[in-house]
């Protein structure tokens, strides 16, 4: 007898209390089993031809003796049920229920009903799958056409989270203004401060009450969501954030860090000090607000030293050490105003923690560990019980990553828990355990889709790789995941195969990943095709291995912030007319005097890569990745009539090669037009021209292979239509395509050229 069967003897789901989880479960058990009632009982019990469904935290110690086997795991899933249809369901937590019924739906309905009988223990691999950063739902993706915020949200919950973020603007941008022609107010779009939300008595009128409730009810609602599916909603914000320059015109004495970056913002921005206990109190008042308006809220993630945030006097803040009057001291030494900086910001957690646990004894606060790198032992030292971390790596310092990239040991600039890091240095393990040892947790990154890799691509497939990263963590005895990025909406990445492979470790960690993918394939495709897939999605991952990741900005933000796909690769951007390259300019995230707006090498004060790189990466591309793309397309193509998941990953990694193409061909330019200009010998500025030329042919092709893909039907990247923004591509991305290749023809003879003074040039120049 199979689970199938013995389901179909089971005439109801009983619980004790119809809550709107209850309810969703016994709706997805519907669509296989129409005639499966739900019932609510006041008390439990074992009832013939029916499923008990309940979350073991809500059970009397009683009823867990008469459902649950004496001994469990801390975090399980226990499914018992008898070929009369009898049998019960029960999560230790309710973020695990959702998820566990898909996959009993989809994955487990066909196997034998013999080891239920007597109950089955499910350990989820991962305690807690959280997502940090969620793109779509709360972030710069929150403008996607067409989002369902409804179906994303299910979505999640099938895959497998447990955490998920809420406070996202209820509006395109945020209302932080600036001087003309500065780009800083783009930063506060995502991530939103508490004051975004809620006031306090202290900076009560700040922000219009209009935004802050629009900003609410946004969040609100997807708590509703987070809850309807099991999830505990939380927050992701940027704090100490800056304050606009009013409320220090009414409390000058509490001015705090100047936290902008200067290159980007024209005008300073300071937050309060937290150091003064009328500012911990604001903020100590803003959260049990927000606790107020959603109890169950369970987390705040912090991220700082960015975006319009900073904790005082930390070394990374991007004007340096700096703060209010009440911490330091002048003549203090590096170690001692580390120390104070460090305690300062276990204060402030320690703050927001005890004012939320008021409400949900369960809360906890989390930072990101990467910016706190000139204070990172009084960090790690100074947690304890719900003050967590979330990081890549517990030995790097900053942001310079321990760990190399796969095929290229002399590459280490790779982005957080993404394909590129598979190891797990054995000096992580006793860190994170006496972290964990003072109640604290930590959670890795783990990023395979939809912000840290190949943005803006939505879909694009590697699950052995996804897989791969899954097991490492695991058996290293990780037990916390957080997801960078989220999950992608089902509507527009029907076929999300990483999150696939995602799903099934969670619940079923020994089931090796060649039957997964193989039952998946199986499923969408008739016959002995699925072959042919399976084959597919190795070469491309093959491919994506040979990547050299040439600049951790360009594959992840800097590809929308720098317009990767609408700026003409030309040899002297300059030669372009000004009013001929608003069109791109005005959308860029980016300043009037950023050398990035002449030289793909650079942003600000940063090289993102130098001419001999830049050779070296093209040369790998040509040889280690392309080729590998090209016979996976090779064979989705003649399949692609087949069945709609051949046509839709045809697509995705047709699109995943453009993306790279732009990537090769950015590198060329890098080393042809630096070479053209350092070269004395005609004959060898020849070359460089030559070369670039060559460059422009191919990334012009590129573009025409990119509208074509426009005009499949397959949605492939994401893309806004509320008006296009510097933190996402438009609708009208097809259109701009044609203006670019434009621009290359016009311009395909110009010589090379860079003005190496461009910023203290433009910097001297009226805005307007």
């Amino acid at each position: 007898m199979t689970l199938d069967q013995a389901l179909n003897a089971t005439v109801a789901l009983i619980c004790k209390e119809s809550s709107p989880l209850m309810k969703l479960v016994s709706e997805e058990f519907r669509t296989i089993f129409p005639n499966m009632g739900l019932m609510v009982v006041n008390h439990s019990e074992i009832s013939q031809h029916r499923i008990f469904l309940a979350i073991s935290g809500q059970l009397s110690d009683q009823e867990k003796g008469l459902f649950l086997p004496p001994s469990l795991p801390e975090r399980f899933i226990y499914l018992k049920i008898d070929k009369t249809g009898t049998g019960c369901l029960v999560a230790s937590h309710q973020y695990y229920l959702f998820g566990f019924v898909q996959y009993l739906l989809s994955d487990l309905i066909n196997e034998d009903a013999g080891p239920y009988v007597n109950g089955r223990i499910f350990e989820p691999s991962f305690k807690t799958h959280r997502v940090a950063y969620d793109y779509f739902l709360t972030q710069e993706g929150r403008i996607t056409q067409g989002l369902d915020r409804e179906t994303y949200m299910k979505e999640l919950a099938r895959n497998g989270f447990t955490h998920v973020e809420v406070n996202g603007l209820g509006s395109p941008m945020a209302i932080e203004t600036g001087p003309k022609g500065e780009v800083y107010p783009m930063f506060y779009t995502y991530c939103p401060a508490l004051d975004q939300f809620v006031y306090s008595s202290l900076n009560k009128g700040i922000y219009p009450f209009y935004y802050l409730s629009a900003n609410l009810n946004y969040l609100k609602e997807n708590a509703r969501l987070a809850r309807k599916y099991g999830l505990v909603p939380g927050m992701l914000s940027f704090e100490p954030r800056a304050v606009p320059e009013e409320f220090f015109n009414k409390y000058p004495m509490l001015r705090g860090a100047r936290v902008d970056h200067p290159f980007r913002s024209f005008r300073p921005r300071y937050n309060m000090t937290i150091t003064h206990p009328k500012v911990l109190a604001h903020y100590a008042e803003m959260i049990q607000k927000l606790m107020k308006e959603v109890p169950d809220l369970g987390f705040l993630n912090i991220w700082t030293n960015d975006s319009g945030a900073g904790f005082e006097h930390t070394k990374s803040l991007y004007v340096g050490r700096n703060g209010g009057a009440y911490l330091v001291r002048e003549w203090k030494d590096d170690a001692e105003i580390a120390k104070l900086a460090g305690d300062n910001a276990l204060r402030f957690f320690g703050v927001l923690k005890d004012a939320a646990t008021e409400i949900n004894p369960d809360f906890r606060v989390i930072t990101r560990m990467e910016s706190f790198y000139g204070e990172h032992d009084i960090i790690i030292n100074g947690l304890k019980g719900k003050l967590d971390i979330e990081t890549a790596s517990l030995i790097q310092r900053g942001w310079d990553m321990p760990y190399s990239h796969p095929m290229y040991p002399d590459r280490k600039d790779i982005n957080a828990g993404c394909v590129f890091q598979q190891d797990f240095d054995e000096r992580e393990k006793p860190i994170f355990q006496g972290i964990q040892e003072t109640g604290s947790q930590v959670s890795f990154y783990y990023a395979y889709g939809p912000q840290t890799m190949f943005a803006p691509l939505m879909g694009i497939p590697y699950p052995k790789l996804a897989r791969k990263r899954l097991e490492t963590l695991h058996k290293n005895g990780v037990n916390y995941l957080a997801h960078m990025g989220g999950t992608f909406p089902p509507e527009k990445v029907p076929f999300n195969i990483n999150h696939e492979v995602l799903r099934n470790f969670q619940i079923n960690p020994g089931r090796p990943v060649e039957e997964v993918l193989e039952s998946y394939a199986r499923k969408h495709i008739d016959g002995n095709d699925y072959t042919t897939l399976l084959k597919a999605w190795d070469l491309a991952e093959a491919g994506i291995l040979g990547f050299p990741n040439i600049s951790s900005l360009y594959s992840t933000i800097g590809f929308t912030w720098y317009r990767l796909w609408v700026r003409p690769f030309v040899p002297d951007i300059e030669k372009i007319p000004q009013k001929e390259r608003d069109f791109y300019e005005d959308f860029m995230c980016t300043v009037p005097h950023n050398p990035n707006n002449v030289d793909l090498s650079k942003d600000v004060l940063f090289t993102l890569t130098t001419p001999e790189r830049s050779s070296e990466d093209a040369i790998r591309i040509d040889k280690n990745v392309l080729p590998k793309l090209d016979e996976a397309l090779r064979l989705l193509e003649g399949q692609i009539d087949k069945a709609p998941i051949f046509k839709d990953q045809f697509v995705r990694v047709k699109a995943l090669r453009c993306w790279i193409t732009t990537q090769r061909n950015i590198a060329v330019w890098v080393d042809s037009v630096y070479g053209f200009m350092i070269a004395l010998d005609p004959a060898d500025k020849q070359r460089y021209k030559t070369d670039l030329q060559e460059m422009m042919k191919i990334e012009i092709a590129n573009s025409e292979d990119l509208i074509r893909l426009f005009r499949t039907g397959i949605e492939f990247i994401a893309l806004t239509d509320k008006g296009e923004t510097p933190l996402m591509y438009g609708v009208n991305l097809p259109e701009l395509l044609v203006k670019r290749i434009e621009l290359m023809k016009a311009h395909f003879d110009d010589d090379p050229y860079i003005d190496h003074n461009y910023i203290e040039r433009m910097a001297g120049m009226p805005i307007y």
